[in-house]
């Protein structure tokens, strides 16, 4: 379970980013700054990835990004009307508002991924596909026959150094056999 992130927190988030990346939507600047200064709404705001798939969530992005300049989600409905979102924000203050920032290297930012909570509301696997799996199960591979031909090496060159000719040529079999599997 992730710890909560501080009203607190996600405030200085917000009037770190306001000042550092420019929105394509000026309309965006007046939401953020909003939530920014209203305590009841920032208890129920929440930062994650892929907003589209809450009940209630914002995409807002900065001129470095090439994703959409603003979109509001509430339940099925969406829209690029600021103003009605703006709208359902000062209404519905007690419900929670998921918020995804599309900005340059937003995936590599300390200081967003220090806001960031998982969003619970992601298709299971969403973010993995076969293609990742697989990638991933190669990557692995590679890391443990790397590892063990290292290990087998550094056996080999202290049998060497001990003058131990059968325990270099059982790990010579050993690296062989692992250099034939791979």
């Amino acid at each position: 379970m992730q710890t909560p992130v501080s009203a607190k927190d996600k405030k200085s988030f917000i009037q770190w980013f306001l000042s550092h990346y420019q929105l394509k939507k000026r309309e965006s600047v007046w939401i953020l700054n909003y939530i920014a200064n209203h305590q009841k709404l920032l208890d129920n705001v929440h930062f994650v990835r892929e907003a589209k798939f809450c009940p209630r969530g914002f995409i807002m992005s900065s001129h470095c990004s090439d994703e959409v300049p603003f979109r509001f989600y509430k339940k099925q409905l969406v829209t690029t009307d600021a103003e009605k979102a703006f709208h359902d924000i000062r209404m519905n203050q007690h419900e929670p508002l998921y918020i995804q920032l599309n900005f340059n290297k937003s995936h590599q930012n300390v200081f967003y991924a220090a806001v960031l909570v998982e969003n619970p509301f992601l298709p299971d696997g969403y973010f993995i596909t076969r293609k990742d799996q697989e990638r991933a199960r190669r990557l692995l591979e590679k890391t443990i026959y790397d590892y063990r031909r290292k290990s087998i090496r550094e056996n080999i060159n202290r049998a060497l150094d001990e003058r131990d000719q059968q325990t270099f040529n059982e790990l010579v079999r050993q690296l062989h056999k692992l250099d034939q599997l791979y």
